[in-house]
């Protein structure tokens, strides 16, 4: 069995049995469901997450894997209420020549917003930066970037609807390294089930202005939130289908699940 589809199998059986095995501690409300899943929640959190690719396009039997390390930290910065956050990815590549397969570190992306609240509408922006800590060219850009994150989210009796959207262009690293130009959108969707089970689809959008390239995947997954004393832990499977792309390299068909961990201030 080839690497990521193993790592695969492991993680979900891992993530199921938690989901499982806590499914009967204390219930939470759709509020606390809600809190779960909003990004912009004023909440420490750490996320176990992985996204597995078994289809990349112009590369018929090759696959890939991004495991994320990923974590929040509000704080109030000069006064004002802010989201830290930062992402980073342990990358295995497609088997291919010359390179063949190999893990290590991706691009460290840090952003930071300042989050604003008003008729029950959500939101936030400001600033990101990727730092080239990749452990080999096949896993990072081996550039540094900058630009803009911004995030809206309206809470809903039934869930969440909203979005984030960023935006990131090179501007130092290596020379012989190709332009960065890129912005990603990530649509969320969140539909509250009973017992603390959840519908959601957050497939991430990826536009390459620099190569005039593009993909669009729809995500329908579905996820389990409960609660272990004062921390809330959301586990959640999303398979994502690409629906439109320009390029090849690019995700055919791909399964984001993850391990949430929140933590009251």
């Amino acid at each position: 069995m080839r690497a990521p589809a193993l790592y695969l199998r492991v993680a979900s059986t891992v993530a199921i049995a938690v989901a499982t095995a806590c499914a009967a501690r204390a219930q939470v409300s759709n509020d606390e469901m809600n809190a779960s899943n909003n990004p912009l929640s004023p909440s420490i959190a750490f996320n176990l997450q992985n996204s597995y690719t078994a289809r990349i396009y112009g590369l018929s039997d090759a696959d890939s894997n991004a495991f994320l390390l990923r974590g929040a930290l509000p704080h109030k910065l000069f006064g004002m209420p802010q989201l830290l956050r930062l992402t980073l990815p342990v990358v295995t590549t497609p088997d291919l020549p010359p390179a063949g397969r190999h893990t290590g570190l991706g691009d460290l992306n840090i952003f930071d917003i300042v989050l604003f609240k008003e008729s029950g509408f959500e939101w936030g922006i400001g600033p990101q930066l990727t730092i080239p800590t990749a452990s080999r060219d096949e896993q990072g850009t081996g550039k540094w970037q900058a630009g803009l994150a911004t995030m809206a989210i309206v809470p809903q009796r039934w869930g969440l609807l909203g979005g984030l959207l960023t935006w990131q262009h090179s501007f130092a690293g290596d020379d012989d390294r190709p332009t960065q130009n890129n912005m990603q959108l990530q649509p969320l969707i969140i539909y509250n089930l009973p017992q603390g089970w959840y519908l959601r689809s957050t497939a991430v959008w990826t536009f390459d202005f620099a190569h005039s390239t593009h993909v669009i995947p729809v995500g329908a997954g579905l996820g389990k939130v409960f609660k272990s004393g004062r921390t809330t832990i959301n586990a959640f499977v999303e398979p994502q289908w690409s629906v439109s792309h320009e390029g090849d390299g690019l995700p055919k068909f791909q399964v984001f699940f993850g391990l949430n961990l929140q933590f009251p201030l």
